[in-house]
């Protein structure tokens, strides 16, 4: 990996734009947007997209570390992130994933409720469009590669669309659904490709799975048990009806539920690097221990399944102890 270049910013308006569309991509998104939709939107709405998610992500994730292509040569491109220079860049998983997100949640809010089907294909098509292009002005993506990404989410999400309310029906009432939703996740990470050196790929590939993993165990529980969070139906709201107190409620739900998620996902950090560390011999600050497959993949892993699983079952009881539902 290169050393942080030197540059000049000639147009903050792009600038933050494109810095704020990158991030629509990346770990601070999914851990807001995706358990906001299913506190104060619609949970049918949410699992549809984290199903989608998981998979999209997977897909893209490991065909990253088949194909093996390079990002684009800097110079000549000024690359303003370095975290994940170290990935190959075909396909663009940043616009695999704002596509499966935008498209999904725009279908499946479409099966839901009423609103302008314009209105829903537009707000789509920008978001994705804006986290591609920001690929482009971030300096870490060529556009085949964010074409190729796009692409790729655009025929997964087609193809899984027919069978999509199978999947969740199956994933709600299956009484083999919590053990099929950690094993096979957990076999695809130790499967994982190998590479010649280390790359983020993997880690990012088990934190995607593993969250996952943890929400659909925690939504087949609140179907089993009957919890009031089971369904979207006490909360299906139409923007044009929202109210002040209403905007409230989500707003106080948002808080407390990412403040929950962040204090367990801090705890759970804590917990399994510390138990791996004594189990494997080496320091917790030993960043190249964490980093072998056997500490990244449980490590990871059981950190945000617990992350998921909080989201969709800790926090909604939270939130009718608290008379937030």
């Amino acid at each position: 990996q290169g050393s942080t270049q030197k540059y000049i910013v000639k147009n903050y308006f792009y600038y933050y734009l494109f810095k704020f569309s990158a991030a629509l991509g990346e770990e601070i998104f999914y851990i807001t947007f995706l358990p906001f939709t299913y506190w104060n939107i619609d949970h049918s709405v949410s699992r549809r997209m984290i199903i989608i998610w998981s998979i999209v992500m997977y897909i893209g994730q490991v065909s990253k570390d088949i194909l093996k292509w390079p990002r684009p040569l800097s110079p000549p491109v000024v690359k303003l992130e370095m975290r994940t220079d170290a990935e190959y860049g075909m396909p663009s998983t940043h616009a695999m994933a704002a596509t499966a997100i935008s498209f999904s949640f725009f279908i499946a809010t479409r099966n839901q409720y009423e609103y302008p089907f314009e209105f829903g294909l537009a707000a789509a098509f920008v978001f994705s469009t804006l986290v591609c292009l920001s690929r482009l002005y971030t300096g870490m993506h060529t556009v085949l590669d964010v074409i190729g990404g796009a692409l790729i989410s655009a025929v997964l999400l087609m193809l899984l669309y027919p069978v999509w309310d199978t999947i969740d029906h199956l994933l709600l009432t299956s009484p083999f659904c919590p053990l099929i939703s950690i094993i096979v996740p957990l076999v695809l990470c130790y499967n994982y490709p190998k590479l010649d050196y280390y790359s983020p790929t993997r880690g990012d590939t088990t934190t995607i799975l593993g969250a996952g993993a943890g929400a659909t165990v925690g939504f087949w529980l609140n179907n089993q048990f009957a919890a009031a969070s089971s369904t979207g139906e006490d909360f299906q709201l139409r923007l044009p009806l929202l109210t002040g107190k209403t905007m409230v409620v989500m707003l106080a739900r948002f808080l407390v539920g990412i403040l929950i998620i962040l204090l367990t996902r801090q705890l759970m950090k804590s917990v399994v690097l510390g138990m791996l560390g004594y189990h494997y011999k080496f320091p917790m600050r030993d960043l190249a221990a964490r980093r072998r497959p056997e500490v990244e993949v449980p490590y990871k892993f059981i950190t945000y399944s617990s992350v998921g699983l909080t989201a969709t079952v800790i926090v909604p009881l939270l939130h009718e102890l608290l008379g937030l539902m």
